[in-house]
């Protein structure tokens, strides 16, 4: 039940936005059915709550908080025994935006903070904002300025409380591509009590990047051995003074080797994730002295393990490991501490709709903790465990009820060449066939875990059934299934038939409407919507390619042009290079296409769509460019107006006769 207090700012900030303040069944009290969709006004809403934490202490808890739809997050600090509090402490950044908060001891925090510092973007991957860290003192409310840009909490050196470890990446030219474990970073310790900075390692090609223990010393590095196109893995025991190689493996093997850990079971080995040889990763105890794989922990023979879960009270345990996690449809854990694991299937018992819980900070005494859970249901809600009290704190979009929102399943199906493909599939609430949109992930060489996704939300919201496939070169279900996706072209061959076969089957199972398909994407997936519009014969009425990639060959140019080319990024763009190059093919695109694009987007720049854009106009097609000023390509830079603008340009053109709203098709273009 929401206290008190976050009833209050619950209100002011309704007020603030300008929408009506509703109880928790007002719509259904209005007569209103349960699919009647929620304005779009409440899911352009950034996070109302995030980054909820609680002291190492246990009596204070920060959290951040947008009171209004165009704010930006204000820190507030309450007393753990007092969030009736009407006046809690209050930290604003302005005209910086806090992104992160971190307890570091009993009275401080760092915060990371971004500033949007230019006009446009400088380049591949060099976009308009910088970061920075700073400390805070609950106490004197002052910020401490470490001039560190961009940076990352690599530790934060519990056995040492007035430090913490960052890191940073000293220029983009610097960079190595594809492979962000490898590219060199600069270390730097930070005296919290001093204010002072002190670089600790900068890593160099060879040797790019470091773990740290808990008092700072680094025991593991991994860097490129650029004559042998060779990643290496090194090892330095407590005390040593030089590093042995522990691990080599070729680039282009593509299999995974990961170290998550110390091995608390066995004195000197690590705890690795690695496919070793096979077509699903395990989890491994690695001897350090032979350098050899000991002992396999767990594996499965569906999906890859995903990694582990830390203990919760990292204070008491930091870096132990407890569990071992894959996703499938949808996080799951064994544990190897049963206390662990008895704790989370208690805090699953108590949360309302729990799906995806997680412990994201605990005293160190073990009695106050703050906990999260999120999934199809839950947008993200917070919850504080204290002295054997459960009390909800506050929730990240306290506008969607869960029974308005739309359930998630995870379906298994045959592509045409026979291959299993997973996808997940939000089926809005009423009954089939539902009009259906193939929403394909961006990468597209990653792991989707797919826990509350706010596009498949809205879509459901209003009515529309989405497909998540999660097709050849999806990392997560065995090398076979990432491989697959290299082979001739896949990217806009095979892996388009993943998609479309995805579809076809939902009609097979009487759940899709043949007649009112469509494929909306992101980055890799507005490429796979773009291809999807030149193909023949067509399964889909219209397109929407957000971000999209409208010529593997630009793309790959701009890495070019930006990195060093390894052998694994070669291998990466040369397939890609090799698959469907949308701007070819624009003659034979026989949809409507709206395209989506922000203007200052650093990863795929805006002239994709642009240039597509002059060609679908040169042939005399039916198209939409819509720009998003201002954004960049990653969902943390679209904000409130650009999300509205997103969802009213998207429903709208669903709606239009430019797709499911008539038999006829709108001709002329429209250029915003």
């Amino acid at each position: 039940m929401t206290s008190p207090s976050m009833a209050r700012v619950l209100m002011v900030w309704l007020g603030l936005l300008g929408l009506p303040v509703l109880g928790g069944n007002a719509l259904a009290d209005d007569g209103a059915t349960a699919n009647e969709p929620y304005p779009l006004e409440y899911w352009a809403l950034r996070e109302v709550v995030s980054n909820a934490a609680v002291s190492p202490d246990g009596k204070h808890i920060g959290m951040l908080k947008i009171l209004s739809k165009d704010g930006d997050p204000v820190l507030h600090i309450y007393d753990t025994d007092n969030l009736d509090d009407p006046d809690p402490i209050l930290v604003n950044s302005d005209p910086m935006e806090i992104q992160a908060i971190q307890w570091v001891s009993d009275r401080e925090m760092v915060m990371l903070l971004r500033q949007k510092v230019r006009k446009k973007i400088e380049g591949q991957n060099q976009g308009v904002y910088e970061g920075r860290i700073t400390r805070l003192n609950i106490d004197e409310l002052e910020f401490d300025d470490f001039g560190v840009s961009n940076p990352n909490i690599e530790s934060l050196l519990e056995n040492d409380p007035d430090t913490i470890m960052v890191s940073t990446q000293p220029g983009v030219d610097e960079g190595l591509g594809f492979g962000e474990a490898f590219r060199p970073r600069a270390y730097y310790r930070l005296n919290l009590k001093k204010g002072t900075k002190q670089l600790a390692i900068r890593g160099r090609i060879d040797m790019a990047q470091f773990d740290f223990d808990a008092d700072g010393d680094p025991y593991i590095g991994r860097g490129l051995d650029t004559q042998s196109q060779s990643y290496v893995w090194y090892y330095r025991p407590k005390g040593g003074k030089g590093w042995d190689e522990l691990y080599r493996q070729p680039e282009e093997s593509f299999e995974d080797f990961e170290i998550l850990g110390k091995d608390e079971a066995v004195p000197g080995n690590l705890i690795v994730r690695a496919h070793n040889g096979h077509n699903f990763a395990g989890l491994w105890s690695f001897n350090t002295e032979t350098k050899k794989f000991d002992e396999l922990l767990y594996r499965r023979n569906d999906v890859d393990v995903l990694g582990v879960r830390y203990h919760s009270n990292a204070w008491a345990r930091p870096g132990s490991i407890t569990a071992v996690s894959y996703f499938k449809d949808k996080h799951r854990y064994e544990y190897f501490d049963e206390i662990e694991g008895a704790t989370y299937k208690q805090l699953e018992e108590l949360i309302p709709y729990a799906h995806y819980v997680r412990v994201t900070s605990r005293s160190r005494d073990g009695n106050t903790m703050m906990v999260v859970n999120s999934g199809p249901r839950d947008p993200g809600t917070y919850y504080m465990y204290r002295n054997g009290e459960f009390t909800m704190v506050g929730s990240q979009q306290p506008l969607l009820e869960p029974e308005k929102l739309a359930s998630t399943r995870y379906v298994r199906y045959k592509a045409r060449d026979g291959l299993t493909i997973g996808a997940h599939v939000t089926i809005p609430n009423g009954e089939g066939p539902f009009p259906l949109i193939v929403l394909p992930h961006g990468g597209p060489e990653v792991l989707e875990t797919i826990v509350y996704d706010e596009w498949a939300q809205v879509l459901a919201n209003y009515g529309y059934m989405v497909m998540q496939p999660q097709y050849r070169i999806s990392r997560g279900y065995g090398l076979e299934h990432f491989k697959a996706g290299f082979k001739d072209g896949a990217l806009g061959r095979a892996a388009q038939d993943d998609k479309d076969d995805g579809a076809l089957y939902l009609v097979e199972k009487g759940l899709a409407d043949p007649d009112r398909m469509a494929m909306f994407g992101w980055s890799y997936g507005g490429y796979a919507a773009l291809v999807a519009a030149s193909r023949t014969p067509q399964l889909y009425q219209c397109v929407i390619a957000g971000a999209a990639v409208a010529d593997p060959v630009w793309f790959s140019n701009e890495f070019k042009n930006t990195f060093r080319i390894r052998a694994q990024t070669k291998v990466v763009l040369e397939n890609r290079d090799s698959g469907i190059r949308p701007a070819e093919e624009v003659e034979k695109v026989n949809v409507p296409v709206m395209l989506v694009h922000g203007d200052v987007d650093q990863r795929v720049q805006y002239y994709n769509a642009t240039r597509y854009a002059d060609r679908l106009e040169e042939h005399g097609k039916t198209y939409k460019l819509v720009k998003l000023e201002g954004a960049d390509h990653f969902y943390n830079t679209l904000y409130f107006e650009h999300q509205l603008k997103l969802y009213e340009e998207m429903l709208g053109w669903l709606a239009s006769p430019n797709c499911f709203g008539g038999d006829g098709v709108q001709t002329a273009a429209i250029d915003d």
